[in-house]
């Protein structure tokens, strides 16, 4: 059971930030379904969507993923895509009518779901001349830091001291002990006690090319309970199952030829491994105002993670003394468990308004707003947590999020249209800029059942961070989100 391990800003918002890939319709309509219900997804949305369903009905939703990340580092552009088929949702809702007509409780609905919440499949690789090395990541966690303890003891192996440091010391000591068995730093003093270290790569110019691929996916388990007060309100709760699964794995190659340097050659590779479990709750309701206007009203619990977390680490460097070159392979094999932790994203309110044109057509419009300064690591008490929390109230701020749709039918076919536009969670827009994003769709109506096909594409900028110490160079990372989903409905 390892120590220490950093979190920040970055985990936080990863499972604060929801991309809700339900339904073809829902996605059609870019999710502005906040008013409206009569559709799976949308429950998600609002629960007393689920009383607005005349059928019972069940729906499956598949969908393809593209992401294409182009990234500028140094002056040097690259481009990468990864494309992956996912389950985006699977449910189905009961209606129960109540058979006393004299009663103003007109029905009740029971309906159960899952939506595909975060999709973390991606590939991203940058690549340039930086001015900074991977080496200034160990040194920096190696000062002050006894020389006794990165030294192997006796018929100690790495195994042995990579372990013993992540028990006692914690993630850091770890590092700066990859660091000095792999050459790229030496101390000042060569004797235990010594606590300062020198780097062994000299300034200038550094070849760097940084791979970081990403796969599993969030998701959302609901039980929505829902019920129809006379012909004008619907009232809904939703209790609500998450889960992560997560694994990101990251390499940096870097070499250089600057005069002074003993260390030309560095590849650092780092795998994390993320399983988490959570609850939360919504409560909302939809009223007809007017013959053809609706309004929405919802509230998100905050969501309370448990987490937790794996890692492994691999080093390999090259260095040259006196005109030989050799290799050092500094590969621990050992699995860094660490003790599970405690996650509050922030809760969420949302507003919608709906206008329907008869059985023709309808408009929708949803507004949310998420303070993502409450993101919250626990225990509280942690000197760690308690110093990245007041990072994550000074960084991050509140976030608006606007949603537009239309549908428009003609006999039994269906075309769709939707925007959404998404405000950065973070003060500085230059760390992560707002998002936007586009939808169409097309739907048919076979009477006990129907088929829908959607087509979204959102586009954002963000700056990638390759490490939080040392190597802190960013680059400039525009992606695009292309996703094509399929929905297969029955009405029973």
């Amino acid at each position: 059971m390892a120590t220490l391990q950093a979190q920040g800003i970055a985990d936080g918002l990863r499972y604060s930030q929801e991309n809700t890939t339900g339904t073809a319709r829902f996605n059609g309509l870019s999710g502005a379904f906040g008013a409206l219900g009569g559709d799976l997804s949308a429950i998600a949305i609002n629960p007393a969507g689920g009383a607005v369903f005349l059928r019972n009905e069940a729906s499956i939703s598949a969908g393809v993923l593209d992401k294409n990340n182009e990234a500028l580092y140094f002056n040097t552009f690259t481009k990468s895509l990864d494309t992956d088929v996912n389950l985006n949702q699977v449910g189905g809702v009961f209606v129960f009518n109540n058979t006393n007509e004299n009663s103003p409780w007109r029905k009740f609905t029971l309906g159960v779901n899952y939506n595909n919440t975060q999709n973390y499949d991606n590939e991203l690789f940058i690549a340039g001349n930086g001015n900074n090395s991977i080496a200034n990541f160990f040194l920096e966690q190696a000062q002050g830091i006894p020389l006794n303890l990165l030294q192997l003891q006796g018929s100690e192996t790495i195994s042995d001291l990579y372990s013993f440091l992540g028990e006692n010391q914690g993630v850091t000591a770890q590092n700066a002990f990859l660091g000095y068995q792999g050459f790229i730093f030496d101390p000042v003093e060569n004797n235990s006690n010594n606590t300062q270290y020198t780097s062994n790569v000299a300034a200038g110019s550094f070849n760097q090319e940084y791979t970081s691929i990403t796969k599993g996916y969030g998701g959302k388990y609901t039980l929505n309970l829902a019920t129809q007060y006379t012909d004008n309100f619907f009232f809904g709760i939703n209790l609500n199952s998450h889960v992560i699964d997560y694994q990101q794995s990251t390499f940096l190659s870097e070499t250089n030829n600057n005069q002074g340097s003993t260390v030309n050659q560095i590849g650092f590779e780092n795998n994390l491994s993320v399983l988490g479990s959570g609850f939360s709750a919504q409560v909302g309701a939809i009223a007809k105002v007017a013959e053809n206007l609706r309004l929405g009203l919802t509230y998100d619990t905050p969501t309370w993670y448990t987490i937790s977390e794996e890692t492994t680490q691999y080093l390999e460097t090259e260095r040259t003394i006196d005109g030989q070159t050799n290799t050092a392979i500094i590969d621990p094999q050992v699995l860094n468990v660490y003790e599970d932790y405690d996650l509050k994203t922030p809760g969420k309110l949302a507003a919608s308004a709906a206008y329907i044109f008869g059985k023709s057509a309808l408009i929708s419009f949803d507004y949310s707003y998420k303070d993502f300064s409450e993101i919250t690591f626990k225990p509280t008490s942690d000197p760690v947590f308690s110093a990245e929390n007041g990072i994550i109230d000074n960084t991050l701020t509140g976030a608006s999020t606007y949603r537009i749709g239309g549908e428009y039918r003609f006999s039994d076919i269906s075309l769709r249209a939707g925007y959404h536009y998404e405000e950065s969670p973070y003060n500085n827009k230059q760390v992560m800029d707002d998002l936007n994003g586009v939808s169409l769709g097309l739907g048919y109506n076979f009477g006990n059942y129907y088929m829908d096909l959607s087509y979204a594409r959102t586009e954002q900028e963000r700056q990638q961070q390759l490490y939080n110490i040392g190597l802190t160079d960013s680059a400039l990372v525009n992606t695009v989100n292309s996703s094509i989903v399929f929905t297969f409905g029955l009405k029973l």
